[in-house]
């Protein structure tokens, strides 16, 4: 189904022009008998938070200017024996950020230290912080 012009136009008065990606879907759904008014309604806006979301997320990473994308998820904490696993997880937390305190990774070459410092920057941005690499 196509769009009238005029709520086009609408919608990007408002800037709410990413609603018209998931729009149809959600209207097929709708006549369908699957979405009463209100849960048709909350979806669409739903959908247009988790689209500005991600949008956000992707703007935040880009600026931050990782060498690679790496996670926490992807850490081999098993690989580097001595390593406080407890102090990393709650690094990941980025309560040190809210709290205004320096991280400083050190130790010797090849340990990780780099990975570490993009996947701490990485779960600052997905949680919403702007962070630099």
């Amino acid at each position: 189904m196509s769009v009238s012009p005029v709520l086009t136009t609408r919608l990007k008065t408002l800037r709410l022009s990413g609603i018209l990606g998931s729009l149809d879907v959600r209207l097929e759904q709708a006549r369908s008998g699957n979405l009463g008014y209100m849960e048709f309604l909350e979806l669409v806006i739903q959908d247009e938070i988790e689209r500005r979301e991600a949008r956000n997320l992707e703007q935040r990473l880009k600026r931050a200017a990782f060498e690679e994308p790496k996670a926490m998820e992807d850490f081999e904490f098993a690989a580097i024996p001595g390593i406080n696993v407890a102090a990393i997880k709650d690094l990941a937390t980025c309560l040190f950020v809210a709290r205004k305190e320096h991280v400083i990774l050190y130790g010797p070459p090849g340990v990780g230290k780099t990975h570490l410092a993009q996947a701490l920057g990485n779960q600052a941005c997905r949680i919403g912080h702007t962070t630099l690499f």
